[in-house]
């Protein structure tokens, strides 16, 4: 019998609220958020299904949806289903699934994913303005999108 394991997972859809960026107290940077995922076909009732399933994502990951993707903003993630448990405050035993990503992203044109992306408040990694992403205007008129 092989031993053969293989746990990767593609999601696309839209997010369901504004990605927050958090930071764990050792100094990592987290975000949680819903991903809604169209079902193939229709419902009984003739209208769209979807899931929403729960991802999370660390480190540049975490920091570039933050940046990037809004509320409603179409996303494509990589990576994998984990389980969790825990015991609440109740003594009840609690699980979870969850996709880890670990890559996002764009799914939306050119004027959709822009207009997601515009400045916030939140704390945005250096790496992510000084030359390690193109803001919108920098010579992007040739991208096919």
């Amino acid at each position: 019998m092989s031993n053969f394991n293989f746990n990767k997972t593609i999601l696309g859809g839209r997010l369901t609220a504004d990605p927050e960026l958090k930071t764990t107290p050792s100094g990592v940077s987290v975000t949680s958020f819903t991903v809604a995922v169209n079902r193939p076909g229709k419902g009984k009732d003739g209208k769209t299904q979807a899931d929403f399933i729960n991802v999370t994502a660390w480190r540049q990951t975490a920091e570039f949806i933050t940046r990037f993707f809004r509320k409603g903003s179409s996303i494509c993630v990589v990576g994998a289903i984990q389980t969790r448990s825990w015991t609440d405050p109740q003594g009840q035993k609690r699980y979870a699934t969850e996709v880890v990503a670990d890559e996002a992203y764009f799914v939306d044109g050119k004027n959709e994913s822009t207009a997601a992306a515009q400045p916030s408040s939140q704390y945005v990694p250096e790496q992510y303005t000084s030359g390690g992403f193109r803001q919108e205007g920098d010579g992007d008129e040739d991208l096919p999108f």
